[in-house]
């Protein structure tokens, strides 16, 4: 990982406070003082993300509500912000976010987030991250459903957050997925699957 050295900040709340004119283009993870520039998505995560996206404002979902890649998360840990492939925000979002798309810890969480999972076997890093870090620092901010896009393992894991950490349930092929956000629209692992090829 390359980090930018300049802008340097003392604590994650210099660098809440930073006029975005300051800041270096593009999506940085915070870790520690520094910012770490986060990798572009490939086509097809992007897609799927669309597809999402599509299917929610076709079901009268209002799309200032819902966000592709670019609405950063405050979390516990390191990093200590993240950019999930897709947000689905709180009415109280649309308010708070109007001078910069973070979400910090004194908002309301999401109320849902989904990642893309890239590439890799169980003990790569991008495994690591979505499946293990990523679901310890959602659940910590209370993040209501977490939804795991797996299309190297076809299979799309849907994280219902429970007494502070997730119940996954498994969907394959094509089984109706069980969410309390598309609990109106018929989906299917295949379809969103299918989306980013």
């Amino acid at each position: 990982m390359t980090i930018t050295k300049s802008p340097q900040f003392k604590s994650l709340e210099d660098y809440l406070a930073a006029d975005p004119a300051d800041l270096p283009e593009g999506r940085h993870e915070y870790w520690d003082g520094e910012l770490v520039p986060v990798m572009s998505e490939s086509i097809g995560n992007i897609n799927i993300a669309t597809y999402l996206f599509a299917l929610l404002i076709q079901a009268g979902f209002p799309p200032q509500m819902i966000c592709l890649g670019q609405v950063e998360v405050v979390v516990p840990g390191n990093p200590k912000t993240r950019y999930p492939d897709f947000t689905v925000l709180d009415e109280a979002h649309t308010v708070l976010l109007n001078k910069k798309a973070t979400i910090t810890r004194d908002m309301p969480p999401p109320r849902l987030l989904a990642e893309v999972v890239s590439p890799g076997n169980e003990n790569s890093e991008n495994y690591k991250r979505d499946y293990q870090e990523k679901v310890r620092q959602y659940a910590a901010i209370g993040v209501p459903e977490y939804w795991l896009i797996d299309p190297e393992r076809s299979v799309i894991s849907v994280g219902i957050l429970t007494d502070g950490s997730y119940e996954f349930q498994e969907f394959r092929g094509d089984r109706a997925i069980i969410s309390r956000m598309f609990s109106d629209i018929p989906i299917t692992a295949e379809a969103i699957l299918k989306a980013g090829r």
